[in-house]
């Protein structure tokens, strides 16, 4: 048997709708995050490696999954963590210059949004934790939809220069996963 990624989102974050929140630190919904870690501990594998992002709401889903099985300790990998959308972080979409918007989906790969984290840095994070995985066991990672999109990139186009054309990658919904 192959081993397989879990790309497990973290619980609606608590945060209005319409806001910026790559690397905001925010919490996730109490309830929604103990609803996920239900659902998740009943579906992982006997063995599996465990990590997440720093960010709160990613901890918390760690954390509540721990409750629920023990042996499925977590930890924390900064490489996991959303886009860092810089000055744009916890202001609405709206509300960005729509020159800086543009400027972005331009050169989607290249630019960095709200003066944050470039695409190209964040893949090729993403890339170095794809890098270390183990082939001997189920990994979960739990993270943020950016993660997930950029895993997918990764692994189907291979050396490529995303366009924001291209860039809708599958991503699960808050507290859901995909298994790659």
């Amino acid at each position: 048997m192959t081993a397989r990624l879990w790309l497990v989102r973290h619980a609606a974050p608590l945060v209005a709708p319409g806001v910026c929140y790559g690397r905001l630190d925010v919490d996730a919904d109490a309830l929604a995050t103990q609803q996920a870690a239900q659902a998740l501990a009943q579906a992982l594998p006997a063995r599996a490696s465990v990590r997440h992002s720093p960010l709160r709401r990613c901890a918390q889903l760690a954390q509540a999954l721990q409750a629920l099985r023990p042996e499925l300790a977590s930890q924390p990998d900064a490489r996991l963590q959303e886009m860092d959308f810089g000055a744009w972080e916890g202001r609405p979409w709206d509300a960005l210059p729509r020159c800086e918007l543009d400027a972005w989906a331009e050169d989607l790969h290249g630019h960095a949004p709200g003066g944050g984290e470039p695409l190209a840095v964040m893949l090729a994070r993403v890339q170095e934790a794809l890098d270390a995985l183990c082939s001997e066991q189920d990994m979960v990672w739990i993270t943020h939809a950016g993660v997930a999109r950029c895993v997918h990139w990764l692994r189907t186009h291979p050396g490529r220069t995303a366009t924001a054309a291209e860039w809708t990658q599958p991503a699960p919904a808050p507290g859901q996963w995909l298994i790659s």
